[in-house]
């Protein structure tokens, strides 16, 4: 069998152009489409992973503001809770203080009801318990309890001394008017110059005199001269009494004001 060379030759020839012609018009378009499209899935392979990653980190974000929305919630329910509650705190003390004030105003306002009450009772029972002793005074008094008066007054003149003493006859030296010698019962004449001479003798001057008569001395003798005044009576005793019984209530009601009682038989300016 022979072999035709030309035959040969021209297939390997159709061959290799085959081959050229399919590498160069089929398997490169094929390869460089395969290319592309790994290139292209590689790409979108890298934007999923970014997208994913995007959307992983936005996640996180977005976690992060939940959570710091749900501190800051927290965070002001927190302080609106202590806000309330201090107002509320702030309110119920501001009312119990109130509560408070009225109560004691309430109680104060008791106790001046009463105090006020205590005083007119305890005024009205002094008042009619002097009345009363003034009655009784005046009806028990007549000429004999008068001549001991006399007695008593004339002793109470010359028993003067001290600044009393002076004073009074410094009023006696400059009066332009008599002196008045007050008495309950009009005086007999003996006990008039008794008086007379005890008033001279004490001051030491011929003192012009003008006796008259007072029935609301109720038992007693006053010697008044130009504003001064020297007594010695019963109702000067009741009015000394009553002051100084007025004067012991005011310390039980204020024991910070202490005062004296006038004494008796002393000069009154």
């Amino acid at each position: 069998m022979l072999i035709d060379w030309f035959t040969v030759g021209a297939q390997a020839l159709n061959f290799l152009i085959l081959v050229w012609l399919m590498k160069r018009f089929l398997y490169q378009p094929i390869l460089h489409a395969i290319d592309e499209r790994e290139k292209r899935i590689a790409k979108e392979l890298a934007d999923a992973d970014a997208k994913r990653d995007q959307a992983q980190k936005e996640h996180d974000e977005f976690q992060h503001r939940n959570e710091e929305f749900d501190r800051q919630r927290a965070a002001l329910l927190d302080k609106a809770t202590d806000e309330v509650n201090a107002e509320r705190k702030r309110l119920l003390d501001k009312a119990r203080q109130a509560a408070d004030a009225l109560s004691a105003k309430r109680r104060d306002s008791l106790t001046r009801e009463q105090q006020d009450l205590h005083e007119k009772m305890t005024r009205r029972t002094q008042e009619e318990v002097f009345a009363i002793a003034r009655k009784a005074l005046t009806d028990l008094a007549g000429t004999g309890l008068e001549e001991r008066m006399s007695e008593v007054f004339t002793q109470r003149l010359r028993e003067l001394n001290g600044e009393s003493k002076a004073g009074l006859a410094e009023a006696l030296k400059s009066a332009s008017d008599p002196a008045i010698v007050r008495s309950a019962f009009d005086l007999p004449s003996e006990e008039r110059a008794t008086i007379q001479n005890a008033i001279n003798e004490t001051f030491s001057a011929d003192v012009h005199l003008r006796f008259e008569t007072a029935p609301d001395l109720v038992s007693g003798i006053e010697l008044h001269a130009n504003g001064r005044k020297v007594a010695w009576s019963i109702k000067d005793y009741l009015v000394s009494l009553e002051k100084g019984i007025a004067e012991l209530l005011n310390e039980e009601r204020r024991p910070e004001d202490k005062s004296t009682p006038a004494s008796h038989g002393t000069l009154l300016e």
